[in-house]
């Protein structure tokens, strides 16, 4: 929790400077990075590790999110469009542990952990690189 709790808040600062888009693609991209310690320690002090250091990169990445979804949202369904766009991000999710099983049929357990998470970060990365930003957007319309 420690992990999660500092990446959010570190990357969460950085999207102000370096964009929504570009924080959530180096926070997957280091994920990426630390899967191998996460799922193949072969000690416990390298699992807590690679723990705290994935916690901190997917918090990183997921931190930042609904800020980015919000600002995206036009002034009409701010408060609707976020939380259903969020919500829709976790009914497609519901579906990684059927595919994580798929994986742990052909292969260890550490190995459908990371091969699942592999792809989610590359699946994240890639929607987050190729989509609009609007850091900064100015919310409400000015009255004249």
């Amino acid at each position: 929790m420690v992990g999660a709790i500092a990446g959010g808040v570190l990357f969460g600062l950085k999207s102000d400077r370096l964009g929504r888009r570009r924080t959530i693609v180096i926070a997957l991209g280091l994920a990426l990075v630390v899967i191998p310690l996460w799922a193949f320690a072969p000690s416990l002090p390298l699992l807590v590790a690679g723990a705290f250091a994935m916690q901190f990169m997917v918090q990183g990445a997921w931190g930042v999110i609904p800020a980015h979804i919000t600002e995206l949202s036009p002034d009409s369904v701010r408060g609707f469009l976020p939380g259903f766009a969020y919500q829709c991000g976790v009914l497609i999710a519901s579906s990684v542990v059927y595919v994580e099983a798929l994986f742990a049929a052909h292969a260890s357990y550490a190995t459908s952990m990371a091969l699942t998470a592999g792809t989610v970060f590359l699946f994240a990365a890639l929607m987050a690189a190729v989509g609009r930003e609007r850091r900064g957007a100015e919310f409400g319309e000015a009255k004249g």
